[in-house]
């Protein structure tokens, strides 16, 4: 969906700092913020209470806040607005739900000894939990059979003879059936393990 003229002057306005302009924003696009926030946490298996939304909710736009609304100057209209911003939204809660979970395993006393250690680790935690995210997401939409196979080998993480006992199929048979499964998912571009 191509930006609208709506959106083009909104931002317009936002981006030269035009008097009122975050505030219709913010009112324009808090709903959509809050529910990609719920449909992530949801993907991951979180519940989220009010407070946890409303925190990354204002996580995402201090984060269209900073560095003169980097975030925001560098949208160049190839998909609508909402589009953009709910990729911003997902990445933030990726991140914040990689840190909970990181800190998490730390337990309270270690969590904060290591914040040094987890900068150089973030990334790498973000990336795997968007990448797990947009494994199922694309996943989703493969028939049941392939879809089970592309969750254990992909997700699960399984080898060639647990997969071949779980179908109770020879072992020689799943190099021929995963095979198949990469032709399928090459015929999506952004299918981030196809080519392996």
């Amino acid at each position: 969906m191509p930006l609208t003229d709506h959106d083009q002057k909104l931002l317009t306005d936002l981006l030269n700092t035009e008097s009122g302009a975050w505030k219709l924003f913010v009112d324009r696009y808090t709903p959509l913020v809050v529910q990609v926030i719920q449909h992530t946490a949801h993907s991951h298996s979180l519940k989220l209470n009010a407070d946890d939304a409303e925190d990354l909710c204002a996580d995402t736009m201090t984060e269209l806040l900073v560095r003169d609304m980097a975030a925001l100057r560098s949208f160049r209209g190839r998909c609508s607005l909402a589009t953009y911003l709910g990729v911003i939204t997902r990445r933030i809660v990726v991140r914040r739900l990689a840190e909970h979970r990181f800190s998490s395993a730390l337990g309270h006393v270690n969590a904060h000894h290591a914040a040094v250690d987890f900068a150089s680790t973030d990334n790498s935690s973000v990336q795997q939990l968007e990448h797990r995210d947009q494994v199922e997401s694309l996943l989703s939409k493969l028939p049941q059979e392939p879809r089970q196979l592309a969750k254990w080998l992909f997700l699960d993480e399984l080898s060639y003879l647990e997969i071949s006992q779980r179908l109770a199929k020879p072992l020689n048979s799943i190099g021929p059936l995963v095979s198949r499964l990469r032709s399928l998912l090459q015929r999506c571009d952004s299918f981030p393990l196809a080519k392996k």
